[in-house]
């Protein structure tokens, strides 16, 4: 199982700003230091290609990216102050989503230490996203051949409002999100299956809702590759959750869908996503818990593996042929497009 990471790649913030910048490389100590992974297991990120970036993204809103002209207005919406260390970073954390899903491909599991930056559209970023790494990847696999169906299953408290509307008129694309209603973004983007959660949602009411949502999904996507956005924003102790998980539900929640998605055989793609507890820590021990849990399931201990051009992974089924994959206080919406007349 390989993980990329691009928290060598400081970038400078005011003092007081609230994005848990530690926490990325917290969560990398960590995973050596419990072994969870080895050390051979993880890479450094390489930057996204710009076809890639811009299979997505808008040439206008790219160009003004990466030479930081960026209006006061478009940096307020994203979060960050400008800097070329940031650029750098925004690239790689797409590009570790790009590296793990040709690993993934190969594999059956693999991740990113960053990414999940689900609040990118495509011509403005927002809400902590400036690429949307879950879209390029996604993108890459359609356009490369290596799977023709992606489900995009979006856990993170708040919803994949970018991803949505960039893949609004896909169909090979389809995109599942579970979060709280009430929170950001103000509006929603309408996912191909969305599930708003209550305030003050806990463990079972969520894990209900998993349950039914992940099987509608998988009947309706019928995908040959899932990326996997595990934000653990969803606990009780996050500053901008306004769910109840416990560590335990969030760990169950892992558990339930990893291993159903695995138990189909398809090929999945973590991407880290929220986690904004106090203390960080709270934040960084739920995000270890998700590579845990996906560690067990890839089979310890892990092997090197292929170099990264190797010959994509195809799940299969018992004849040989390539596999097409296979009521709570929740509020389940679904976008209207004509898949659903299938």
């Amino acid at each position: 199982m390989r993980a990329y990471y691009c928290d060598h790649h400081a970038i400078p913030l005011p003092e007081g700003h609230p994005f848990p910048l530690g926490k990325y490389a917290a969560l990398r100590q960590a995973l050596l230091s419990q072994g969870v992974l080895a050390a051979h297991q993880l890479r450094p990120a390489q930057p996204a290609p710009l076809p890639a970036v811009l299979a997505v993204h808008g040439r206008a809103y790219v160009t003004a990216l990466l030479e930081g002209r960026l209006d006061t207005a478009a940096l307020r919406r994203l979060g960050f102050p400008w800097s070329r260390a940031f650029v750098r970073r925004a690239l790689a954390s797409a590009g570790g989503t790009l590296c793990a899903t040709r690993a993934a491909l190969q594999e059956g599991i693999a991740g990113n230490l960053a990414g999940g930056t689900h609040h990118a559209h495509a011509d403005f970023g927002s809400g902590y996203c400036a690429l949307n790494d879950l879209a390029i990847a996604a993108r890459w696999a359609l356009g490369s051949g290596a799977v023709e169906r992606v489900l995009i299953l979006d856990l993170d408290v708040h919803q994949g409002d970018g991803t949505a509307a960039l893949f609004a008129s896909e169909e090979r694309v389809f995109t599942c999100s579970l979060h709280g209603t009430r929170n950001f973004p103000a509006r929603k983007a309408a996912s191909d299956l969305d599930v708003g959660l209550p305030d003050g949602s806990g463990d079972e009411d969520y894990l209900a809702a998993l349950e039914e949502a992940l099987e509608r999904a998988l009947e309706r996507a019928r995908p040959e590759l899932v990326l996997y956005q595990g934000g653990v924003d969803p606990l009780a102790s996050d500053r901008l959750g306004r769910l109840a998980l416990s560590p335990e539900g969030l760990a169950r929640r892992d558990e339930y869908a990893l291993s159903r998605l695995r138990s189909d055989g398809l090929p999945v793609v973590l991407t880290l996503g929220g986690g904004y507890s106090d203390p960080i820590e709270l934040s960084v021990a739920a995000h270890l818990t998700t590579w845990r849990i996906a560690s067990q399931l890839a089979g310890r201990p892990a092997d090197p593996g292929p170099s990264d051009n190797a010959r994509p992974w195809r799940p299969r089924t018992a004849s040989g042929t390539p596999s097409a994959g296979s009521s709570t206080g929740a509020e389940p919406t679904s976008r209207p497009t004509q898949r659903d007349a299938r």
